[in-house]
Formats: C-alpha cells, sequence, structure tokens
C-alpha cells in the first residue's frame, strides 16, 4: 500500500492523481490552501476507495509552516513513500512587470516554496521512495510572454536535477515534471487547440513515470520534441519570434 502525500492538492491535476492513488487503495495525506474544499476532496476519495485520507491546509509560501505539515503527514500516515507537489499560480506578466512585490511573491509561490519542500523532503524519505514535482515546459526556455513563471520553474527545474542525481545515490527517485497546456480551471480564459491535453491524461502520465521511477516526463510526451526545437533556436534568432 502506498503512502502519497499531494501539495497542492486542490489543483486539477493533482486531484486527478489523487483519485489514481484511491482506486489503488493508498494512504494519502491532502495539502493546500482551500480547507473545505481539502474535505470535499478528501470524501470523494474515501469513496473511490483510498483506505485513508487526510487533509491539512497550509499556504505554500509559509515557509516557516512546512515542517510543521510534514510532521503531520508522516504521523498521520505512518510515514511517506510517494510525493506529488503540484501547486503554482499563474502569473499575469505584465502585471508583474510593474510590481517588484507581486513578482517576487509568485517567484515563490512557483520557485522557492517548492524549493524549500523539497529540501526538508530530502531529510525525511527514505529507500525506495518517489518525489514527483510539477514543473513546466516553460522553465526551459524564457518567453516574453510568461517569463516570470518561467524563470520560476526553470528554478525548480534545475535544482530538482541536481537533487535527483544526489538522491539517486540513496534509492530516492525524483522525478521532474513538465507538462505543456493542460485544461484545468487555471487555464480556462485560454483558446484550447491540438496541443492541448486534459488534467486526467496528465495525471496517468504523471502516476506512470513515477511508477517506472523516471527523471524527467514531459507531458504529454511530444512536447519533448517541441522543446527540443524551441531550446536549440540561436538568442538572436528567438528574440524576434513572439512566443
Amino acid at each position: 500500500m502506498q503512502k502519497v502525500l499531494i501539495i497542492g492538492a486542490t489543483s486539477a491535476i493533482a486531484e486527478a492523481v489523487a483519485r489514481l492513488y484511491a482506486a489503488r487503495a493508498s494512504t494519502i495525506f491532502l495539502v493546500g490552501r482551500n480547507a473545505t474544499r481539502l474535505d470535499a476532496i478528501a470524501a470523494d476519495l474515501r469513496v473511490r476507495g483510498a483506505h485513508q485520507v487526510d487533509a491539512y491546509a497550509l499556504d505554500v509560501n509559509d515557509l516557516a509552516g512546512h515542517a510543521a505539515m510534514l510532521d503531520a503527514a508522516w504521523a498521520a500516515s505512518g510515514g511517506i513513500d510517494t510525493v506529488l507537489i503540484a501547486h503554482g499560480t499563474l502569473p499575469d506578466q505584465a502585471a508583474c512587470d510593474q510590481s517588484v512585490e507581486l513578482a517576487m511573491r509568485e517567484f515563490i509561490t512557483n520557485g522557492t516554496s517548492t524549493i524549500a519542500l523539497c529540501t526538508a523532503l530530502a531529510q525525511r524519505l527514505s529507500t525506495g521512495s518517489n518525489l514527483a514535482v510539477i514543473s513546466s515546459v516553460a522553465g526551459d526556455r524564457g518567453r516574453a510572454s510568461n517569463y516570470l513563471y518561467g524563470s520560476a520553474k526553470a528554478a525548480v527545474t534545475a535544482f530538482l536535477s541536481g537533487q535527483g542525481q544526489r538522491l539517486r545515490k540513496l534509492g530516492i527517485n525524483v522525478l521532474t515534471i513538465k507538462p505543456g497546456f493542460v485544461d484545468t480551471p487555471m487555464t480556462q480564459a485560454f483558446k484550447k487547440g491540438a496541443l492541448w491535453a486534459s488534467a486526467d491524461k496528465v495525471a496517468q502520465g504523471i502516476v506512470r513515470a513515477s511508477d517506472r521511477r523516471r527523471a524527467v516526463a514531459y507531458l504529454p510526451g511530444f512536447w519533448w520534441a517541441i522543446m527540443m526545437v524551441i531550446k536549440n533556436i540561436p538568442e538572436f534568432v528567438f528574440r524576434k519570434i513572439s512566443l
């Protein structure tokens, strides 16, 4: 039986992942800001077959509160062997351009808080554990439309690359998840097209990659080829392109 910790559990992707683990009769510990929403998700997961579900309300930007949350997760679940970090926001780049305070707050949400959580988790996870973290294809190259978000995700991706290299020697797998466009409430204002995937499809890819102890997973997989092209465009050419 897996003992799963999901941080950012009220996001569409995280909820879809939680349902997959519930179907395995896993023990699940949910973390998110909205206590009411967490309780509703927890009730649904119990109906879907989860062995045990607990919920903990936390704003991940409260870095000082991370330790107490992790203590509660380990105590409630009798240890954790599978982690998904899935929280994040989609900043308004134009607004961030006009406010240092907003830009730093968004960077903390999408970058610093994740790095802090991964650092603390690495001290607690044991051999055989899986740590899966949602980064983004946006972290592969900065684009004018969302470079604040992209830079935060780039920091997460680089951190996970090094941490994964270190923890592999201890038998702990670190998985960097790089979704492309995902149809969720956070992206409801965007026009959808052929490159968009559902939260359920991405969730299936996350669980599969975690089970296989992969290091990196582009989801859906075709994003690997897309980003290889984008990353290799010369900078002087890239700056002339509107992406």
